[in-house]
């Protein structure tokens, strides 16, 4: 090997140690808000019409079953446009998202996700009027996922 190729070996495999020294990252709260913000384009949305099913207690976080429901007619003048979950603990906040439109007849959308701790999620869906509503959920997670190594 040239030394170029030795040297960039090497802080490769420093930046692995690093990483291993310094333990698994967490996204924060605030964070899944501006992920959250980015999503309405900056609009607060409204607690209500959003029903995020997912146990409370979650024994394996690997595969977390969730269902987010929006309460909305799904008729052409109303309807959900997009639903997303978004969490606050995850090495990503953004968990998943959606495109829906009238002819989706049940604004029901259904997932596993994995879950790297504790933590909250939150659903948003966009309606079809330009509004934002939301609905969230606590989850404790005995069983971390997401975490290499995790000990």
């Amino acid at each position: 090997m040239t030394d170029t190729a030795n040297l960039h070996r090497r802080k490769l495999l420093a930046a692995g140690i690093a990483v291993a020294i310094a333990g698994p990252v967490f996204a924060t709260p605030a964070e899944m808000a501006a992920a959250i913000g980015a999503f309405t384009g900056g609009a607060a949305p409204t607690a209500g019409r959003v029903k995020l099913d997912v146990a409370a207690l979650v024994d394996n976080g690997n595969a977390v079953p969730i269902t987010v429901a929006v309460d909305s007619p799904m008729t052409a003048a109303d309807h959900v446009t997009a639903i997303a979950v978004f969490n606050e603990r995850n090495p990503q906040t953004d968990v998943v998202k959606f495109t829906l439109g009238p002819r989706s007849g049940k604004a029901q959308v259904s997932t596993r996700i994995r879950m790297a701790t504790s933590q909250k999620l939150i659903a948003v869906a966009r309606m079809s009027d330009g509004s934002f509503w939301s609905g969230s959920a606590d989850v404790i997670v005995t069983l971390a996922a997401c975490i290499e190594g995790e000990g």
